[in-house]
């Protein structure tokens, strides 16, 4: 455990990204499996250690501190491994040599439920502070230390002088601690297994095209198609009835969509979109897809309500044939022969004619209100490459929609921002009442920050622990992609991805947007 806490404190210290990586490729050379295994789990989110809640982990510290004190020092500290790790009373006597992280996890799985508050408090009684803190962070999950699951995977492929879309292909396919991998990047065994045909595939994505890129890109050498407003998925079809449906980050969502994956009864795999129907031929808002997202157990009326369909963009393999290394037309061509015998949970994602961008501009301002995000930019020639390539694939977004609103709730942030006022509520005037209609904590500058921070003390008018209510006179220009309706919401409406894009000085609060202006955004 020691090795992978002083792995985590140097990383957080660490600005560089190549910094970051030389640390990592020094983690995997001198720590023996399945220790080094585990880390990496914890570094890419694959590491499950159930029981181990972030809930228990207060209950043990408020029995060893005075909880106002863990309460007042939390809100300060902001992050709740660290909080505990500093406020843990160490044991003077009695204390075990500290465990590795692979006994760790070896412990946890074996211990019953009931056991493992008293385990975990052992180990935290044994350990220092750096220590405390890293063994807390692997079991609430979500480090927080500058290093993606991309870069950690990076770090593995530049160690083990290997491809990181080799690794990328494989790793849906295997399990903590990754053995197997490790065993082929230090030349001891063979390239791991090929994956089963219903296993996930890395996505290919895209990057957003900014205005001056334009004037370097050929349009003539580009396709391209609507980005509808749903969510991403694979379909990893099966004739024998083993369909699975993943989404984006490779989790198995085929419990959820059943009318999909049943319908899935053909040997390929598929890159789409998953909708709702609709009206026509536009699908429904994201919004109800919502209703069908991150269920247990879907029923018969809600399978009737909403009924769920993919919209295809791309084909990765037909028949066991692996297409993704031929150009956009030529699988195109081929998604499109595949595309003429499928049952209708499925259709094609057209593709949008256009000669200049100028005229695809056009196009683009009609995306709005159609079910459409915005639009995809394709190169015809382009393989199908899993992670985001620079250059063969861009997104060209609908521009967002904005609403002058009323600052009336701010909370502190955590980490870094935990000593300002930095998540805002914000609302509008229905009569001469303000209605909550969103929360941003994004979309400002680190100077704009401290201004609305002081200006949030300097008028606050309650306190409700960690959140103070303001004075209305602080408008905001929120920028978000889309409004919906919503039954959890006092106003009835639910913004999508709202940010602060400006601090309007210059209004007064009475002048700012009403709940009606903002029904008529509703999709």
């Amino acid at each position: 455990m020691k090795a992978f806490a002083a792995l985590l404190d140097h990383l957080i210290y660490q600005p560089s990204r190549n910094g970051k990586l030389r640390l990592l490729a020094d983690y995997f050379a001198t720590t023996p499996d399945p220790d080094r295994g585990y880390g990496l789990a914890a570094l890419t989110g694959t590491l499950d250690i159930p029981h181990a809640k972030p809930a228990m982990l207060r209950d043990l510290i408020m029995a060893r501190v005075d909880p106002a004190l863990f309460a007042y020092s939390y809100d300060y500290v902001g992050d709740l491994a660290e909080t505990i790790a500093l406020m843990w009373p160490s044991a003077s006597e009695n204390v075990e040599p500290a465990p590795r992280l692979g006994e760790i996890v070896a412990k946890l799985k074996a211990t019953p439920k009931a056991a493992i508050p008293a385990v975990i408090a052992g180990w935290l009684d044994g350990l220092d502070a750096t220590a405390r803190w890293a063994l807390l962070k692997v079991l609430t999950g979500g480090l927080r230390i500058g290093v993606s699951a991309r870069l950690a995977k990076t770090a593995l492929a530049q160690w083990g002088n290997l491809d990181i879309a080799d690794i990328e292909e494989l790793w849906h396919g295997h399990a903590p601690p990754y053995t197997e991998i490790f065993a082929w990047a230090e030349k001891r065994g063979p390239k791991p297994a090929a994956m089963a045909a219903n296993t996930f595939r890395p996505f290919m994505l895209s990057h957003a095209i900014e205005d001056h890129e334009f004037a370097a890109l050929e349009p003539a050498e580009f396709v391209a198609e609507w980005k509808w407003d749903g969510i991403r998925v694979q379909v990893a079809g099966s004739i024998l009835g083993q369909a699975r449906l993943f989404a984006r980050s490779g989790d198995d969502i085929s419990h959820t969509f059943p009318d999909v994956v049943g319908a899935a009864r053909f040997d390929a795999v598929l890159d789409g979109e998953l909708l709702v129907r609709g009206t026509g031929t536009n699908p429904a808002s994201f919004g109800d897809l919502q209703q069908r997202l991150n269920r247990k157990t879907v029923t018969r009326k809600m399978l009737e309500s909403y009924p769920a369909f993919v919209r295809v963009y791309d084909i990765l393999f037909v028949e066991g044939e692996d297409l993704r290394a031929l150009p956009w037309t030529e699988r195109r061509k081929r998604l499109e022969a595949f595309m003429a015998n499928v049952p209708p949970q499925f259709d094609l994602s057209p593709v949008v004619d256009f000669k200049t961008w100028d005229e695809l501009t056009t196009i683009r301002a009609s995306s709005r209100g159609a079910g459409m995000e915005g639009l995809m930019l394709k190169r015809r020639d382009a393989a199908y490459t899993g992670g985001r390539p620079k250059g063969p694939w861009f997104k060209w977004k609908r521009d967002p929609l904005t609403v002058d609103a009323v600052l009336m709730y701010a909370q502190r942030g955590h980490g870094k921002r935990s000593s300002f006022y930095s998540d805002y509520t914000f609302g509008v005037w229905s009569a001469d009442d303000l209605v909550p209609i969103g929360k941003a904590y994004f979309g400002f500058t680190d100077a704009e920050l401290k201004q609305i921070d002081s200006w949030v003390r300097n008028n606050t008018t309650e306190r409700f622990g960690p959140v103070r209510a303001v004075a209305p006179g602080l408008v905001l220009e929120v920028a978000f992609d889309a409004a919906q309706k919503s039954s959890r919401h006092k106003s009835g409406i639910a913004l999508r991805f709202p940010r602060v894009s400006r601090i309007r000085w210059d209004k007064p609060a009475a002048e700012a947007d009403n709940l009606e202006n903002v029904a008529k955004l509703v999709e």
